[in-house]
């Protein structure tokens, strides 16, 4: 039985994998910051699907977290098969309304954390022949939305920059595009969602059906749903000068109340 990785698993998007993945026979580890959380969800995962699931609790904004992750993941005892990269959190602001300190926070979440886990993931796979990493960005990848934007445009470059490096080796690496999903990510960041149309809404469990389905076909970047792949089409074909403006404008009315 393999074996799954997840971080930021108690909510959203990693609640989501976590569910479906169980639910495919998984193994799984587990990993976020609240223990409680956490052995609540790997009970009812192992009540429920019979899998067995590990609790990990780790800050990855530490390089502590950061550790006792890698140290999981390059363990030969007790193997990962997929890596789901997808801790994160947003800040409420606009540049120099944020502080340095929890920008740097957010990068070393979004990028070190991200880069560290999948080299330690992806070692033992590509010894082994086979894996895969999900790493978790957003379709602010492609839009001028300050660091939040950059550091998910980051993952995007990175991950297929490594996916084409490990091209042959069994090893699969996909950067993840959602767009908006209902989960804690913009309550946690005092963040409003009163103003974002209903159409703009993904729900997190067909998200992730999407996303693994474009991880078996060995895509490596995924944006999971029509709307947003049309949206990313029309961005390609907007003048940046344009398109800082519009972003700027959408973040007003769809972002922070």
């Amino acid at each position: 039985m393999t074996t799954a990785l997840i971080t930021g698993a108690t909510a959203g998007i990693g609640a989501a994998f976590a569910r479906r993945l169980a639910s495919d026979g998984h193994n799984l580890v587990l990993v976020a910051r609240d223990t409680e959380r956490l052995r609540t969800q790997a009970t009812e995962l192992h009540d429920r699907h019979g899998i067995e699931a590990e609790v990990l609790t780790a800050d990855l904004s530490t390089n502590a977290g950061i550790e006792a992750v890698e140290a999981r993941l390059t363990d030969r005892h007790s193997s990962v098969d997929l890596l789901v990269n997808n801790a994160g959190f947003g800040n409420k602001g606009r540049y120099l309304d944020v502080s340095v300190a929890d920008e740097l926070t957010m990068l070393k979440v979004h990028c070190e954390a991200v880069l560290r886990l999948t080299s330690a993931a992806a070692g033992p796979m590509r010894e082994r022949g086979r894996g895969g990493v999900v790493n978790v960005a957003s379709v602010a990848a492609f839009l001028p939305r300050g660091t939040y934007g950059a550091s998910k445009a980051w993952v995007v470059q990175f991950t297929q920059g490594a996916a084409k490096d490990l091209a042959g080796s069994g090893v699969r690496l996909m950067a993840l595009c959602p767009g908006f999903v209902r989960t804690e990510f913009h309550q946690r960041a005092g963040m409003g969602t009163g103003n974002i149309p209903d159409w703009m809404w993904l729900d997190a469990d067909k998200l992730v059906t999407a996303a693994l389905a474009d991880l078996a076909r060995g895509r490596s970047v995924s944006i999971p749903d029509p709307r947003y792949k049309a949206l990313m089409g029309l961005v390609k074909l907007t003048p940046r000068s344009l398109l800082g403006g519009v972003t700027t404008r959408a973040g007003r009315t769809y972002g922070p109340e």
